[in-house]
């Protein structure tokens, strides 16, 4: 079994593979379906979420979404999982589109047997829900940040790499031992989110406190899985593995 972390994603995923952005869509998703969402629909483009809405019943969907950090206009929620944490979504259809999480995931289904979306929050269960999954390689794809590498998610995904290592054999790639160092050298989770760029900026606009909720780690055992079925081409449906 081949473990692989790509520090931005490539493409080419054979089989399963695990989606972070750590700061903070996946953490975001996580947090909309565990507050009772129906499923998580991924567009490729904010217009296409605003032309979904207008084709749904009114009060049908509810957008959430950043660019740059702050909510998008026109959308009922930005980005922000201490926003999602406080709302009950019981039954909804959550519609996402973010500056760099929400295309990472596109990438990944271009090709992927198996998409899962993996934070900090549910590390340990998306681990495991990889590993029974996988037939010959787990790839981990780091979102980063406007085509950068974002030290918080090439962390989370060292932390993730851990937690597979610790459930069986893996040939591993540089990608895997890059994160690995990251992880074991950047400190405790709040140190490494909070000292990468990205978090930096998320203080600065004075959203440190989803920068603290996304350092909590496995506190949640859901999983948003890629369904099988895709309605509609330009929306990943996500729901709750």
């Amino acid at each position: 079994m081949r473990l692989r972390v790509d520090l931005l994603p490539h493409g080419n995923y054979p089989d399963v593979v695990l989606v972070i952005d750590v700061l903070r869509a996946t953490t975001t998703a996580v947090t909309y379906l565990e507050r009772g969402a129906e499923a998580l629909l991924l567009t490729a483009t904010p217009e296409v979420a605003l032309s979904l809405r207008g084709e749904a019943p009114e009060g049908g969907l509810l957008l959430g979404g950043e660019r740059g950090g702050l909510p998008i206009p026109g959308f009922d929620f930005g980005n922000s999982p201490v926003e999602a944490a406080a709302q009950n979504f019981t039954g909804r259809v959550v519609v996402m589109n973010t500056t760099n999480g929400t295309g990472a995931a596109h990438t990944a289904a271009q090709t992927g047997k198996h998409v899962l979306l993996a934070a900090l929050t549910n590390a340990h269960a998306a681990a495991r829900r990889a590993r029974a999954l996988a037939t010959e390689e787990i790839a981990i794809v780091c979102a980063g940040t406007d085509l950068h590498v974002g030290l918080e998610d090439v962390y989370a995904a060292g932390v993730l790499a851990e937690y597979l290592l610790a459930m069986g054999e893996f040939s591993i790639d540089d990608g895997t031992r890059i994160a690995l160092t990251v992880r074991r050298n950047a400190g405790n989770p709040i140190e490494a989110l909070g000292s990468s760029g990205h978090g930096q900026h998320l203080v600065g606009l004075g959203l440190g406190d989803d920068v603290r909720y996304a350092a909590q780690v496995s506190t949640s055992t859901l999983v948003p899985v890629l369904g099988e079925a895709q309605e509609i081409p330009e929306a990943l449906r996500f729901v709750a593995g």
